[in-house]
């Protein structure tokens, strides 16, 4: 039996499916990873990418912050891959009960996906810090605004995405520990498993069956019932449902 006919069964044979996902879900409609070699953690900035999106930067030089993530983190006219696609699909008849996501693209959603966890925020979604009202991607894209400020009030702006030196949201955490720990399959994919807090919820998963598709190796490889070192999109695009 082959790896596509071993997920195939246990997908065919499971009822409550969490898919667990980073940033090698997304590569494959054109957005790049982050520690890849050609990611961003390995391009030459005046500062680090990993200082400039943290809390402290955003706030001491927001100018610089924004120059990074207009040109760096807002990505347009990319489309959902077969990854994105059939877990949308799964979810629609049933099997897939929801989406755990590192990735801030709002990929899944735009493929059809309802019930998904966006562990580290959305570049969709922008709030004023000081009076809530939100904004889209395209209202912080605008350049003419080196730091953009609200259009009622005149406050700052801020990117509803988790910075380093931020916590994640309770009420996410919650809904995604939950449903991991529910799942009675766990499909691991597109993920290095090594951000943390994020990586440590698969640690709940009490279920039947764990499945990791990645195309290199993690440190959940040998807890796996079924690793599988390829592509996402090929590998969740063979199967049938």
């Amino acid at each position: 039996m082959t790896e596509i006919e071993r997920l195939q069964k246990i997908v065919d044979e499971s009822d409550n499916i969490v898919f667990f996902g980073g940033a090698g879900v997304s590569t494959e409609s054109g957005i790049p990873d982050f520690r890849s070699i050609d990611g961003l953690y390995n391009q030459k900035w005046k500062y680090p990418p990993e200082t400039i999106i943290s809390r402290s930067f955003y706030y001491k030089n927001p100018e610089e912050f924004f120059r990074f993530y207009r040109e760096k983190l807002i990505i347009k006219d990319v489309n959902p891959n077969k990854a994105h696609i059939m877990l949308a699909k799964l979810e629609e008849k049933g099997k897939l009960k929801a989406v755990v996501t590192q990735n801030i693209d709002g990929l899944h959603q735009l493929a059809g996906s309802k019930i998904v966890y966006e562990l580290h925020g959305s570049t969709l979604r922008n709030y004023c810090e000081s009076c809530h009202k939100f904004f889209d991607i395209d209202y912080i894209a605008d350049e003419e605004m080196p730091v953009p400020v609200c259009d009622s009030c005149g406050g700052r702006v801020k990117p509803d995405v988790v910075l380093y030196e931020e916590m994640l949201d309770d009420n996410c955490i919650q809904g995604a520990v939950k449903a991991i720990a529910e799942a009675d399959t766990l499909i691991i994919g597109g993920t290095s498993l090594v951000v943390y807090p994020a990586a440590g919820f698969i640690h709940y998963f009490r279920g039947k069956h764990l499945v990791i598709i990645n195309r290199d190796r993690t440190s959940a490889d040998s807890d796996a019932e079924l690793v599988i070192h390829d592509s996402i999109g090929s590998v969740l695009g063979s199967l049938k449902i």
